[in-house]
């Protein structure tokens, strides 16, 4: 499979002729048009079978202004997990509806939404659920919540990132959310409308869907026994990125069709939730890509290493998740040092390595990329989620990549986005 769009390719071979890289490129026409794919699969699916499935993106996977905004185009909303992405999209995306997730918010972070106009919350916790009703009733207004619970023994096999299922610091226990249920009437700042949980990531559609499916029982069975009318599910995301298998990509119409099946059995005739999915990872992750050049090669006991500008510090990914960073190499002539230029030949093994002073830059271990030669174009792909945003930055203090953006906004230049957590 080819790694790189045209455009992709054309941009990274004028950076590294500007001297410009390291750098990301999102191409944005790519983000657009997957974006719209994704959704348009996800809500035929639930049509088909009389459900409202809607699509929300976690803004964590990457808050770049301009993937953003071509995401917001097709989700129906985004979701932010801090004061700080909250006025980031407020300044950047106006408008959008957004859901406030993540644990440990704030007072000031909850007044900030609340004076926001935020449409709904994901709270962690009956102390978290107070502090809401509190910033509400000052405001004079009522908040929309999702309980996020941590339901037991859900837990997922073959999961890359378990969040739920087990002990965790996110989400309730049950027991808890029974707590916040019986306290509504004395918190006339909020109202519960519904569940959200967020348990693994990294999974199948019929392991995404079999969550989904556990979310919505569980939901259920609390509106029963609380009578309290059901009117939203968040069954988070998860939807596995495979960056061992590039070329594999989440199926979304069969997910969709078995989320649908699994809520028709569950709701027999009952009145139908909303139902949200939250990917993060799956929207922006394979419309970015990080440009960098071979700045020497190295032979060490017998084995090849291309040092490139830059490395884990901005593209944290592989070091994060332990894999090998998808990569294409593109020959450049036209070397004025050949003194300085070894050549691994075709068929020789290559780690690709940044500048840290730490064994731990590592993008990609032992890979056959062709020839490879000191001057040489490296573009990693699958780029565009948790990538820059969560990396180490400021370690040895190089300097930042720049950012250009393909497609929809041609030629647009931004600054490096804030660090995001992942929750």
């Amino acid at each position: 499979m080819n790694l790189l769009t045209p455009g992709v390719a054309a941009a990274a071979t004028d950076l590294v002729r500007r001297d410009a890289v390291p750098a990301y490129v999102y191409d944005l026409d790519h983000l657009d048009a997957h974006t719209a794919d994704l959704c348009a699969r996800v809500r035929a699916a639930g049509a088909a079978a009389g459900l409202r499935l809607e699509v929300l993106h976690a803004v964590k996977a990457n808050p770049d202004p301009a993937v953003l905004a071509t995401a917001a185009r097709h989700v129906d909303g985004l979701e932010v997990a801090s004061g700080g992405e909250l006025a980031h999209v407020r300044r950047h995306v106006p408008g959008v509806e957004l859901a406030f997730g993540g644990p440990g918010k704030t007072d000031a972070e909850l007044a900030a939404a609340v004076a926001a106009g935020v449409a709904r919350y994901h709270v962690e916790s009956l102390t978290e659920l107070r502090r809401l009703d509190a910033a509400a009733r000052v405001a004079g207004t009522v908040a929309t919540v999702l309980l996020r619970v941590n339901i037991p023994g859900s837990s997922v096999p073959g999961a890359a990132l378990t969040m739920g299922g087990a002990p965790s610091p996110f989400g309730m226990d049950p027991a808890e959310a029974d707590a916040c249920a019986a306290a509504l009437a004395a918190l006339p700042g909020v109202r519960i409308t519904g569940v959200h949980a967020h348990l693994a990531s990294g999974l199948d559609p019929r392991a995404c869907a079999a969550q989904g499916d556990a979310v919505l029982g569980w939901a259920l069975d609390f509106a029963r026994r609380h009578r309290m009318r059901l009117a939203e599910v968040n069954v988070g995301g998860g939807m596995a990125v495979d960056y061992h298998r590039p070329q594999r990509r989440f199926d979304w119409a069969e997910y969709g069709r078995l989320l649908a099946g699994h809520a028709l059995t569950r709701l027999d005739g009952a009145a139908a939730p909303v139902l949200r999915i939250e990917p993060g990872r799956a929207v922006s992750a394979y419309s970015g890509w990080y440009v960098t050049r071979v700045l020497e090669l190295k032979r060490s006991h017998g084995e090849w290493f291309a040092i490139c500008l830059g490395g884990t510090h901005h593209l944290r990914t592989p070091a994060a998740k332990g894999h090998d960073q998808p990569l294409a190499v593109l020959s450049t002539d036209g070397w004025d040092r050949p003194w300085a230029r070894p050549d691994t030949g075709a068929d020789a093994t290559v780690t690709f390595v940044g500048q840290l002073c730490t064994p731990k830059d590592v993008l990609a271990r032992r890979i056959r990329a062709g020839r490879v030669r000191a001057g040489d174009i490296v573009v990693f792909a699958l780029a565009g989620a948790y990538a820059y945003n969560i990396s180490h930055r400021d370690f040895l203090l190089h300097p930042a990549p720049g950012v250009v953006h393909l497609g929809l906004r041609p030629g647009r230049r931004a600054a490096p986005a804030t660090p995001s957590g992942s929750c």
